[in-house]
């Protein structure tokens, strides 16, 4: 019995030694965990250059869809997408066997008036110079001018259709209206041309510009000829630009007033149908519906962080902060307006605190960090 008393002791003493050592391991395990090295920053205020911005896209001056009034089938198309095309190079051709047809009567009617006024100009002179004779009276000189004046309008009118045929002739011979670039064909050869349908889009390769939409608050402050900066969120480069129109009515755009940009010179890189943003040079002024939060915040400059170090986690959008012990804390944030590469921050963040601008690993709540 003793034996088996001191055995069990023992088994016992052993399986508390090897908990304490496997729990020791552990806190020695978390307590070797490497701290991610990052970069911090205070939040930045608006105090480079005051600005408002607005989303925008950038497309060509001149730009149109060419379409047709008259109904065919598509004979052949002469041109691809991407491909340069010159003012008035040919496009698109369709059938335009009725027209030939009506060219022929109206070349055949021209023929047969003209015959009809010559003739009727003989007869004209030749009572003419009766008259002044007195071989002819008064009524038979004014039946053969009546005569002459219906042959005279007879083939006016005969040249007239043919003008209004060769017109029609412009409709099956689709032209470029300006030099350009083909950037979208509608149809293929045999497709049936419908009047009104669009058969081929053509930009002029020129010059580019950018359309942006701008909020009611910011529009008065925005004139014509103002220059302004546009950043392409594609490849992050900067432009130079000119306000080239201003809309006053946001009756047909939902609210939102069309501001026309008109770019400086720009390399290939830059595309018609990038998305860009359009920093214009205005102060941003608290408007009075702000003015009772103003007063509650204590502050009329607008709070800003950099759009890279944001983190967004489904429609929740957030920022990693340092807690005590050097613990990064997600705090989560509702933002504004995006200013160049940087956002608002309406609130989830005070003036002077500070955030995670960049981490040398994958950051997540509660992890150990180490400013750099």
């Amino acid at each position: 019995m003793k034996n088996y008393l001191f055995k069990s002791a023992i088994i016992t003493s052993l399986f508390v030694l090897l908990l304490s050592s496997c729990h020791g391991e552990k806190k020695v395990s978390l307590s070797k965990e490497p701290a991610i090295t990052v970069k911090v920053s205070g939040v930045s205020e608006n105090n480079n250059g005051q600005f408002v911005t607005a989303s925008g896209k950038i497309e060509a001056e001149n730009s149109a869809n060419l379409s047709t009034r008259m109904m065919g089938y598509v004979t052949k198309l002469h041109v691809q997408v991407g491909q340069k095309v010159g003012a008035g190079q040919l496009l698109v051709s369709i059938n335009n066997t009725d027209l030939q047809a009506k060219k022929a009567q109206v070349d055949a009617s021209i023929l047969q008036a003209t015959a009809g006024y010559n003739n009727a100009k003989k007869d004209y002179d030749r009572f003419v110079n009766l008259f002044k004779q007195q071989s002819a009276s008064q009524k038979e000189l004014d039946d053969m001018t009546a005569r002459y004046e219906m042959a005279k309008a007879g083939l006016e009118g005969a040249k007239q259709m043919r003008n209004e045929v060769i017109a029609q002739f412009s409709y099956s011979n689709i032209t470029a209206p300006f030099a350009g670039v083909v950037t979208n064909t509608f149809l293929k050869e045999g497709d049936m041309a419908n009047p009104g349908m669009p058969l081929v889009s053509i930009e002029g390769a020129s010059r580019l510009q950018v359309t942006a939409m701008v909020s009611e608050n910011d529009i008065t402050a925005i004139k014509k000829g103002m220059p302004v900066k546009v950043l392409v969120k594609s490849s992050n480069a900067i432009l130079n630009g000119k306000v080239s129109e201003v809309s006053l009515s946001a009756k047909n755009t939902g609210g939102q007033y069309l501001v026309k940009i008109n770019l400086d010179k720009t390399d290939s890189s830059v595309l018609s149908g990038m998305f860009v943003n359009v920093q214009f040079p205005v102060a941003n002024t608290i408007h009075p519906s702000d003015s009772e939060q103003a007063k509650q915040t204590n502050t009329s400059e607008k709070v800003l962080v950099p759009e890279s170090a944001l983190v967004q986690q489904g429609q929740l959008t957030g920022i990693y902060t340092i807690g005590t012990g050097n613990i990064a804390i997600l705090r989560w944030l509702r933002i504004g307006k995006n200013f160049g590469n940087q956002v608002e921050v309406l609130s989830g963040l005070s003036a002077n605190e500070q955030y995670i601008v960049s981490a040398d690993g994958k950051l997540y709540n509660g992890a150990l960090v180490s400013v750099q």
